[in-house]
């Protein structure tokens, strides 16, 4: 890219721009790569619905998850929050613009996922074959281990 912002094949190091644009990818990532929001995202894909339309579509997903999630999505700016005055109170949830621009690139990720599903077990099968103990903690828990 010309702004700056890319890392060429083969560099080096990363540059000065670049370093903004990774933490905020790496925001993106935590967010849409949570237990939830990737589900949470496509059910609001072309929708609006309603809490518990959400929460009875979403498996196991409980009152609270789901809250905390819709807020995170809603403070990205990727999900809209409509409450109606009535009693009880109607709250419905559908994507912003920003939202649904998001929609194309998950569902990349979701079908390059599908598609090299195979190479990715088999590589992870292949990995844990030569360690004693396969590693079965959550990224952050690796960087803990690693770092203490």
């Amino acid at each position: 890219m010309e702004d700056g912002t890319s890392c060429a094949p083969g560099s080096e190091k990363v540059t000065e721009e670049w370093i903004p644009v990774c933490r905020m990818t790496r925001d993106v990532l935590d967010r849409i790569g949570d237990k939830w929001s990737l589900l949470v995202i496509n059910l609001l894909d072309g929708h609006t619905r309603r809490f518990m339309d959400i929460r009875r579509a979403v498996p196991d997903i409980s009152q609270r998850m789901l809250t905390v999630t819709l807020r995170h999505l809603e403070r990205d700016g990727i999900v809209e929050r409509t409450a109606y005055p009535t009693v009880p109170v109607t709250v419905e949830y559908c994507l912003t613009p920003l939202g649904t621009t998001l929609i194309h690139s998950v569902n990349g990720l979701v079908r390059w996922s599908a598609e090299h599903e195979r190479e990715i077990v088999a590589a992870r099968s292949t990995y844990d074959a030569r360690l004693e103990e396969p590693i079965l903690l959550q990224p952050r828990d690796r960087a803990a281990r690693l770092s203490g």
